[in-house]
């Protein structure tokens, strides 16, 4: 009996023992877990920035993680100094943003400020808000400029459409000693490191004032009555995911976002501020948020006019060739279902002519019949049609015979849909078409525009863009 207690207090000492065992290997397996699981993530930051630094951070792999980052949708915590005017509470359609420093030589941007206000009409005026930021830590050149401000464009100041504001030194990182990537020497990259930052600062300024929000630099020429072209394009959008839309090529001029973007956008070129120059960290961002290709409008709205840059007053002669100044119209473009019976080329299919984004149609040599074929969602009534086809790469990729033909009475599904009676509205001429006056040459509502091969080629055909421009809605 003895001997049995003694076995049964073994058998409930050996248990507890492997108890006690196992909850340790328990926890030190957590504690395991959780420094893998660390270090892990520490590897992931490290990596993320050595792929920014080198200019080959890779999108898809961070785009779920950054846009689920609550804390990047919060407002960065500064006090503004306000140089002159102040925000009305009404929310505006549109916000233009430009950040100035002085500069060595020249100073464009009491011209830049002068040519947002006399492009725009008194109907825009009353849709955007013009925030400038003062960013040179030299309070008698801020000074200087808010009273030169002040006295040229007053009535705009009083009006609530153009705010000064300056963000105190004391509020920016270090912008020494920074890391030299490209080998730019110091100087070099402190300018570009705080420009970031100056940009960070001024989209966290705009980002509740407005529904849309666009940058310009402060030597910047607008083309006439862009608001209203801006609006276009946003309209023929509606439905369709983007990030940013672009209305220049050069730099930072003309990048177009959501308001409801702004403060991730500002944390993020605050996180790789010393990391590479600000339009690099856009192609970044863009692609993070997912979208891959870029949006670039043609003709652009914004012209760059300085001739010394504001890094150490070097030259910069940059121009966008595809600047218009005077007389801008954009089409319309309705929505519209597109299809045709070429044989595409790879990925150039239809939808590519059909819009004012600098892609196009491309498919292999046509047969007399073939045809593009645009089918309108609604009824219209049309002013003008303007058709181009070919490239200046490709100028014998034309439609070398071909006519245009609008139709009405649809028949078929939703997917098949088209119509059963056409008009010939002309032929093309040199791979080009343009007709005026729709609306008195053609008496019935327009449901479908085709573009016909009436004679076989060689050649393949680029359809380059198709720009449609309606007089009103017709009624269905």
């Amino acid at each position: 009996r003895h001997n049995l207690k003694y076995f049964d207090k073994m058998r409930c000492l050996r248990k507890r023992s492997a108890v006690s065992f196992l909850g340790i290997l328990v926890v030190c397996l957590l504690f395991m877990n959780l420094y893998i699981e660390d270090g892990y993530v520490l590897e992931g930051d490290k990596e993320l920035i050595r792929e920014t630094a080198t200019h080959q951070l890779n999108p898809e792999r961070y785009v779920h993680s950054f846009k689920d980052l609550s804390n990047f949708s919060g407002s960065i915590n500064i006090s503004y100094r306000y140089l002159a005017g102040t925000p009305l509470p009404r929310k505006r359609y549109l916000t233009i943003g430009l950040s100035s420093v002085k500069r060595k030589k020249g100073n464009y941007l009491l011209e830049t400020i002068k040519s947002i206000f006399e492009q725009s009409s008194y109907e825009e005026l009353k849709e955007i808000a013009v925030v400038v930021q003062l960013a040179d830590f030299d309070s008698a050149w801020c000074e200087g400029m808010v009273q030169d401000i002040s006295q040229k464009f007053a009535h705009h100041i009083i009006a609530g459409r153009l705010i000064v504001i300056h963000v105190p030194e004391d509020y920016y990182p270090v912008l020494d000693g920074l890391k030299r990537n490209y080998n730019d020497p110091e100087d070099r990259v402190k300018f570009r490191s705080k420009q970031n930052v100056d940009y960070a600062f001024l989209l966290n300024f705009c980002a509740n004032l407005s529904d849309y929000y666009v940058m310009l630099e402060d030597d910047v020429r607008c083309s006439k009555n862009f608001l209203t072209a801006v609006k276009k394009v946003i309209t023929s959008r509606e439905g369709s995911y983007w990030v940013t839309l672009e209305f220049s090529k050069l730099g930072y001029i003309g990048k177009l976002y959501h308001s409801h973007d702004l403060p991730r956008l500002a944390h993020f070129l605050l996180m790789f501020y010393q990391e590479m120059p600000c339009d690099w960290l856009l192609i970044h961002f863009r692609g993070l948020l997912a979208q891959k290709e870029v949006i670039r409008f043609k003709p652009s709205l914004f012209q760059h006019m300085g001739y010394y840059s504001s890094y150490k007053g070097a030259e910069n002669k940059l121009k966008d060739d595809d600047f218009e100044e005077e007389s801008f119209d954009i089409p319309d473009n309705p929505p519209a279902n597109l299809h045709t019976n070429m044989n595409v080329f790879e990925n150039y299919e239809a939808s590519k002519a059909y819009s004012s984004i600098d892609e196009y149609f491309w498919g292999k040599a046509p047969s007399t019949g073939d045809f593009y074929g645009i089918v309108f969602e609604k009824p219209i009534k049309i002013s003008k049609i303007k058709v181009v086809t070919g490239t200046e790469d490709r100028q014998n990729d034309i439609l070398h015979h071909g006519a245009l033909e609008v139709g009405e009475k649809i028949v078929g599904s939703k997917k098949g849909r088209q119509c059963t009676t056409y008009l010939r509205l002309g032929e093309f001429k040199n791979g080009n078409f343009e007709i005026t006056d729709v609306e008195h040459k053609v008496l019935f509502d327009i449901n479908c525009m085709r573009i016909l091969v009436t004679k076989s080629q060689k050649e393949w055909l680029i359809i380059r863009s198709i720009s449609v421009w309606t007089s009103q809605t017709a009624n269905q």
